[in-house]
């Protein structure tokens, strides 16, 4: 590929996006962003600029535009020098953008609950990935999207972790390791912490994540992870450390989500056998005597929830 263009794929799940141009290392000419879906996508990916503008293009930093996603689809960001020789670093940011979810109307009767209530699936959406990708910046995605990943894979060097709306009984933490000892290096830190670098081409060779107090009982994390050389891997658990096969390849695929572990039903405690008499015998004038039948029913006994 051309030295004066990079380009990266970027998978993205249903919805609606923010791109953020942000800034870029070549301050008098800053490199030309332009934003498109590749051909399997083009029915499902639309790019949303103004009217008067080149559609999917960002000229200078501190612009944006918005992307609306009907299905999964690949983005393609491609960067372009802006001058002969200059530079194609720049920080582009992907946001999911969310209208929220209505609240449900409760009636006056109803008592107040004092508990923190368990997450739903709306605030298990909200989990938000930050990775600085080297060449590309800093990109943000939402809960189960790649950051690289198998269609675009690159050297990830730092990652942040965002949830605005985490019930306040669960604690999630995390840390990076590189191939050679850095400061910080696999030292949890907690949400909204950057760990990592940025501009210092380290990759990160390990990555660790873990859930908790007492509502973490009800998660379970997911990562599939990619390193260099190495197949997917996927990992779940209350904690997880994933590496290469030596432990020192590069990360450059990542994809997060927290899970709601399913509730399960205890088993039916075994019920002793009831004898059943038969009726007696219903009197006939005209016949010969039916004998009477009895069938007995067993009830279900109630299903106990356990935490899973």
């Amino acid at each position: 590929m051309n030295e004066q263009i990079q380009q990266k794929t970027i998978d993205l799940a249903r919805g609606l996006f923010l791109v953020r141009y942000n800034g870029a290392d070549d301050k008098v000419s800053p490199p030309v962003v332009r934003v498109y879906a590749d051909r399997a996508s083009l029915n499902n990916c639309n790019i949303i600029t103004g009217p008067d503008v080149v559609n999917g293009t960002l000229f200078a930093p501190e612009t944006a535009l918005v992307v609306s996603v009907a299905r999964p689809s690949r983005l393609i960001v491609e960067v372009t020098a802006g001058r002969v020789g200059g530079s194609t670093a720049a920080n582009i940011k992907i946001e999911p953008l969310t209208q929220g979810q209505a609240a449900e109307h409760q009636p006056a009767s109803q008592p107040f609950d004092m508990f923190e209530p368990e997450a739903g699936p709306g605030e298990l959406s909200d989990l938000k990935l930050l990775a600085h990708v080297a060449g590309l910046g800093d990109v943000t995605v939402g809960s189960n999207v790649w950051i690289a990943g198998p269609s675009a894979p690159a050297r990830i060097e730092g990652i942040s972790l965002e949830w605005p709306n985490k019930p306040r009984d669960l604690q999630l933490q995390y840390a990076v390791k590189f191939a050679r000892p850095q400061r910080g290096d696999n030292q949890f830190v907690p949400l909204g912490t950057f760990a990592g670098t940025r501009g210092r081409a380290l990759a990160i060779t390990g990555f660790s994540l873990e859930a908790s107090g007492p509502g973490a009982d009800r998660f379970s994390i997911a990562a599939e992870t990619i390193f260099l050389g190495a197949p997917t891997l996927r990992v779940t658990g209350n904690r997880i450390v994933v590496s290469g096969p030596s432990g020192r390849e590069p990360l450059v695929g990542l994809k997060l989500n927290l899970e709601e572990r399913r509730v399960q039903a205890a088993p039916l405690a075994p019920q002793q056998p009831r004898r059943v008499e038969p009726a007696a015998p219903m009197p006939h004038q005209d016949g010969p005597r039916l004998e009477g039948r009895v069938r007995v029913f067993r009830s279900r006994q109630g299903a106990v929830k356990t935490a899973g």
